[in-house]
């Protein structure tokens, strides 16, 4: 039986000093950081979770902040382009913010359908595009009011080292449709209203290297435990090396590499993030499963301090 997951879970991206990440995200951007907690494959390292005001699959990113390293170059067997979505005519109110600090944007058509474009710090490229679809998140920060603010993912373009064999895994495994060609670009979008269209970039590019300012994953949404199951049976029949299930404590997760070299994630919408903290704590403390808790206090003196604040440009 065919498959077909309702559109983006979250996307996972390595940056640079944590502070420097909250700072553009929460305190720019305006989204809640939602989970502030650590790798567990890699404890030294903060996991740092940003989305709406419930961290609400479709608006969770997420990030592995590693200071001092080394710069990634963006190319193909990445997501070279992350976009987010915002309520329609706002467009012009997140101009007047990207001048208000100081980050340098550009106009763009695509498909119809007007973008401004922007790296955050460390060098991710960013794009915001006004629709009507989508739930409007309730999160209001700095000078970010629920009324502008971003509802969650309007979806990523796909940089493959081979985009036939892409664009097959997205119609034929993970159950895309097809909506149109533009220039170099093909666009699939799912059923559901929110990180819901995926544009393949046809040129292949020179291969990516992983570091500072590159997507590590994008995952793809699972309804529930047995979907999950059912969807990682389901990519082991279509001879794909995929993972067992591992407990992310927030959902769970398999994971496998297409074709185009870009690593894909199935993540389940449950249990979410009031699973260790209350909606209203949420990204206030360091949380850690039960398991990290003996190297808490060592962790604390190790981690560098990162907290959601309001910039002076938003107190001036």
């Amino acid at each position: 039986m065919k498959k077909q997951t309702t559109g983006i879970h979250h996307i996972t991206a390595i940056v640079g000093n944590p502070q420097e990440n909250v700072d553009f995200y929460a305190g720019v951007l305006g989204l809640r950081l939602v989970k502030k907690t650590v790798n567990f494959d890699d404890p030294g390292t903060y996991h740092l979770y940003f989305g709406n005001e419930a961290g609400s699959p479709g608006t969770i990113i997420t990030f592995f902040p590693w200071p001092n390293a080394y710069k990634g170059k963006i190319g193909s067997g990445q997501v070279g382009i992350i976009s987010y979505v915002v309520p329609e005519g706002t467009l012009s109110f997140w101009e007047r913010r990207l001048k208000k600090f100081k980050v340098a944007f550009e106009k763009r058509n695509r498909f119809g359908e007007d973008y401004l474009a922007f790296e955050d710090p460390h060098g991710l490229q960013l794009e915001l595009v006004a629709r009507k679809e989508g739930t409007d998140s309730k999160w209001s920060f700095g000078g970010v009011s629920a009324e502008v603010a971003i509802k969650g993912f309007g979806g990523a373009v796909l940089l493959s080292a081979n985009p036939e064999k892409t664009m097959t895994v997205l119609t034929n495994v993970m159950g895309l449709d097809k909506v149109g060609d533009e220039d170099d670009l093909t666009r699939f979008r799912t059923a559901d209203d929110i990180g819901n269209i995926i544009d393949v970039s046809r040129t292949e590019l020179p291969p990516g290297s992983m570091g500072v300012g590159t997507v590590h994953h994008i995952a793809w949404r699972a309804d529930d435990f047995g979907d999950h199951e059912s969807w990682r049976q389901y990519l082991d029949n279509q001879g794909y090396g995929v993972t067992p299930i591992i407990d992310r404590q927030y959902f769970n997760a398999v994971y496998f590499r297409e074709e185009g070299g870009i690593l894909f994630e199935i993540a389940t919408d449950p249990p979410g993030f009031t699973r260790d903290e209350s909606a209203e704590e949420m990204g206030k403390g360091l949380l850690l499963p039960p398991w990290l808790e003996e190297r808490r206090s060592k962790l604390e003196r190790t981690l560098l301090p990162a907290e959601a604040r309001v910039l002076k440009e938003d107190l001036e």
